[in-house]
């Protein structure tokens, strides 16, 4: 039986578990691993959010800085002049909610008195201790993704005892310490971190033992599209690795991710409906055989 979750994000409730939602990545940035700062420009950014609301996404995810590994940090305020213009039109035109993909707190703070309902933080509030009291001030959505290092460094050996027990443990803790930090628990959310900060074996791992994570009791995000990992199992560049982003999709959807958060939504809709089916069939089938 898959787990359904009720994930309060500020003044939405969004239900993920039988019905897996598509987090559809949109990069105000001119040095994406993946699609190269096509949508650096804010009306470029627009138009492309609006079509991966209209080919089936549920958030939209705005990122304005590059986590690659070894992409170069920028300042807060560079960052905010990125996002901000791109989330108040989307605001305005989009019925699915928004999410700020940021480690820092004042271009949270900004993105959420803009419109966004989630923040997306690769460094689960560790970066900026000032994250944590700006998500619970707007009962926002908060995404906790585990990354070993930072991007600048992350790629540079990564090493676990056991990376499903280690990453699992290091993420309850966070949960744990964003509940006493005063944030609600249906607020928050565990990603991972599939290619930050891990080797290609470490990924396969992870997602073959994404089932103990999800019995944590939290929604599951994840994000595989394109990423590096599976161009070594493929050869594919970024621009080739669609099937490749499809399938472990589909294999991560069968372990417990409820999000999956992708660059092809139309695709990768497709893709988790037909799962999400054969799961609710799986389960009527079964259920009938009962005695």
């Amino acid at each position: 039986m898959r787990q359904a979750h009720q994930w309060k994000c500020r003044n939405r409730v969004l239900v993920c578990g039988p019905q897996t939602l598509i987090m559809g990545i949109l990069n105000v940035t001119p040095d994406s691993f993946s699609d190269g700062g096509l949508y650096r420009y804010a009306p470029d950014a627009i138009a492309h959010a609006l079509d991966m609301e209209a080919d089936g996404a549920a958030i939209i995810d705005i990122g304005g800085e590059s986590t690659r590994p070894g992409a170069p940090a920028i300042s807060a305020a560079e960052e905010t002049d990125r996002v901000l213009p791109v989330i108040r039109d989307l605001a305005r035109k989009c019925r699915c909610a928004l999410s700020i993909d940021t480690t820092k707190a004042s271009v949270a703070r900004a993105a959420l008195e803009a419109g966004c309902h989630i923040v997306n933080d690769v460094s689960a509030g560790t970066a900026d201790e000032e994250m944590l009291p700006v998500v619970r001030e707007h009962g926002a959505g908060f995404i906790l993704m585990h990354m070993q290092g930072t991007p600048r460094t992350m790629q540079q050996n990564p090493s676990y005892e056991n990376v499903v027990e280690d990453v699992r443990r290091w993420l309850v803790q966070r949960a744990g310490a964003c509940v006493a930090a005063g944030l609600d628990r249906a607020t928050l959310a565990l990603d991972p971190g599939i290619g930050f900060g891990k080797t290609v074996e470490h990924n396969l791992d992870l997602l073959a033992g994404m089932d103990s994570l999800s019995e944590a009791g939290y929604p599951v995000v994840v994000g595989i599209s394109r990423k590096s990992f599976l161009g070594a199992l493929t050869g594919e560049g970024p621009g080739g690795r669609l099937a490749g982003s499809l399938s472990a999709l589909s294999y991560a959807i069968t372990r417990g991710a409820g999000v999956v958060r992708v660059h092809d939504v139309k695709e990768s809709c497709q893709a988790a409906r037909v799962v999400d089916i054969l799961f609710a069939h799986e389960e009527s089938v079964n259920g009938c055989r009962k005695p």
